[in-house]
C-alpha cells in the first residue's frame, strides 16, 4: 500500500485486517454500575482496552502495551442486563506503533432486537519486547474500502497527535525560556 511508511528490505510481512480483528463479549451486572444506575464509563473503557489489547498483541505477535487513548466517546448509556460486544481491529501500524479502533455495542440479553452502537474509541498501542523495548510490528494490510478509510483516518489522528505534542513541548519550552515555572 503506498500510504504505509517505507519499510527496511526484508522486513515483516503485513497482515490482512481480518487477521487480528476481535469482538469481545460482557453481560451487564449489577457491579458494573455507577451511581446512576447505569454502567460506569470506567466498566466499557477497560473492556475497550481489553478488546484493543487483544487485537494489538495477536496483529504484532506478542505483548503490546497501551501508549495512548484518542476520542472516547460514549453515544448512549449502557444498563444492568445489556449484553455489550466490544469489537477491535487494527486500523493502521508505524514501525512499532499500532492504532486500533474499537466500536462499542449493547443489546438487551434477553431481546431479539438488534444491537445498537453506544461507544467508540481509539488507541494506540506499542509492541514491546521482553525487556519492554519497542519492537517492530508488521503492516496492517486494509482489504475493504472501509479498511482503507480507517487507515487513511487513523493517519490523520496521528499527525494531529504529533502536532499536538509537538505544539505542547514548544510551548513548555519557551514559557522555561522566558523564566516561567512549569510543573
Amino acid at each position: 500500500m503506498t500510504d504505509q511508511a517505507p519499510r527496511p528490505e526484508g522486513d515483516i510481512p503485513g497482515k490482512p485486517t481480518a487477521a487480528s480483528r476481535t469482538t469481545l463479549s460482557h453481560i451487564m451486572t449489577g457491579s458494573d454500575t455507577n451511581l446512576l444506575g447505569t454502567v460506569h464509563g470506567g466498566v466499557i473503557m477497560k473492556l475497550v482496552d481489553d478488546a484493543a489489547g487483544a487485537v494489538a498483541g495477536r496483529h504484532s505477535g506478542g505483548p503490546a502495551v497501551t501508549a495512548s487513548m484518542d476520542e472516547m466517546v460514549f453515544l448512549e448509556p449502557v444498563r444492568v442486563g445489556d449484553l455489550v460486544h466490544v469489537r477491535a481491529q487494527v486500523n493502521w501500524t508505524g514501525r512499532s506503533s499500532m492504532e486500533v479502533g474499537v466500536r462499542v455495542m449493547a443489546e438487551r440479553w434477553n431481546e431479539s432486537t438488534p444491537a445498537q452502537q453506544v461507544g467508540s474509541a481509539y488507541l494506540v498501542f506499542a509492541a514491546v519486547d521482553g525487556d519492554g523495548k519497542p519492537r517492530p510490528v508488521p503492516p496492517v494490510i486494509p482489504e475493504t474500502e472501509r479498511d482503507k478509510r480507517r487507515y487513511q483516518e487513523a493517519q490523520i489522528r496521528r499527525t494531529h497527535r504529533l502536532a499536538r505534542r509537538r505544539a505542547i513541548k514548544e510551548l513548555r519550552e519557551k514559557r522555561v525560556a522566558d523564566g516561567i515555572d512549569v510543573d
